[in-house]
């Protein structure tokens, strides 16, 4: 069997390109994907197409089918859905999750495809990435019934976390963003919405994931005493000054990371990552999550794209490519 492919592939930093280029030889217990959609995780994959993964985190930050190595050339990315077209008898003709880079088709291993659950569609599964960091993340949180919590920055894996959050019975939860327009999709994910200078204070738990440090600041700010801030954001090689002086320590908080790699301490004894990643496929069943998804692209304009979202302190929520 002969197939080629179309891949985005990070010529070098902030410059893309679409190379075609053949499959290699199919072998036994892997599955041929034919892509649908795939979708940009604007934060991580910004900071890569900019060259900003610092060289000590190269081999942490590798995706998993990742081909070439920081800074580039190299193919990153991880919300690919497909149909399977060749391999498994029993996935054949299946939409499928893969955690692949942005390419037109794929050979991978079976057991690295989840099957897209009958409930979600397509289109909308290129979410699951997220969604699979926002359920780690509150794992790691661990709410508490009547608890008051705030999540700042309402991109993607904000308002993912809001809405888990906003879902558990008798928590109250406030999503804060810089944009007002941002009120709109918190009001369509079914949680309160707030600028930053009228939000609510003394908060049980605070997620942060605005990506910037004074999102942080402002987390920092919110939090009850004796209560946990949690860190969502990554920034790459950028340096993050912290207001830890003042009434840091007299408040008691804790600042404590959540990171994707790795399943939360709180859920290793029940869940692996295909475990995880299948729950999180089953939690984009509800299409109130289509208000995150508010531009679409073709896969072959991705090298421009990338660059725009890139450029942009705004825009997108999430941007989800077609293909062919």
């Amino acid at each position: 069997m002969t197939e080629k492919a179309s891949a985005f592939w990070i010529a070098r930093p902030g410059v893309g390109e679409i190379r075609d280029e053949p499959l290699p030889a199919f072998a036994a217990g892997q599955v041929l994907v034919r892509a649908l959609y795939s979708a940009v995780s604007r934060g991580t994959e910004s900071l890569v197409f900019q060259g900003r993964v610092p060289p000590s985190e190269y081999q942490r930050m590798r995706c998993p089918h990742q081909v070439g190595s920081f800074p580039g050339p190299l193919k990153y990315g991880y919300a690919n859905v497909g149909t399977v077209v060749e391999g498994s008898a029993e996935l054949r003709g299946r939409a499928v999750f893969c955690l692949y880079p942005h390419q037109s088709a794929y050979l991978v291993a079976a057991d690295a495809v989840v099957p897209v659950p009958d409930g979600v569609p397509p289109e909308r599964a290129v979410l699951a990435a997220n969604m699979e960091t926002a359920l780690n993340a509150l794992w790691d949180a661990s709410p508490l019934l009547a608890d008051r919590v705030t999540v700042v920055g309402a991109g993607v894996l904000g308002c993912l976390a809001a809405y888990l959050a906003g879902r558990i019975p008798g928590v109250e939860v406030e999503l804060v963003d810089v944009k007002p327009e941002r009120a709109r999709i918190a009001g369509a994910l079914g949680v309160r919405f707030a600028m930053p200078g009228g939000a609510s204070r003394e908060r049980d738990l605070v997620l942060h994931a605005s990506g910037a440090p004074s999102g942080l600041r402002s987390a920092l700010d919110l939090a009850a005493p004796e209560s946990t801030i949690l860190e969502l954001s990554w920034y790459g090689d950028a340096e993050v000054s912290l207001p830890l002086g003042q009434a840091f320590h007299v408040r008691r908080l804790t600042l404590r990371s959540s990171q994707v790699g790795t399943v939360s301490p709180k859920a290793r004894a029940r869940h692996t990552h295909r475990s995880r990643l299948a729950t999180a496929l089953s939690l984009c069943a509800d299409r109130a999550l289509d208000v995150l998804i508010d531009g679409e692209s073709d896969f072959r304009d991705l090298p421009v794209v990338m660059a725009e979202l890139t450029a942009s302190g705004g825009g997108p929520l999430c941007r989800r490519l077609r293909y062919p």
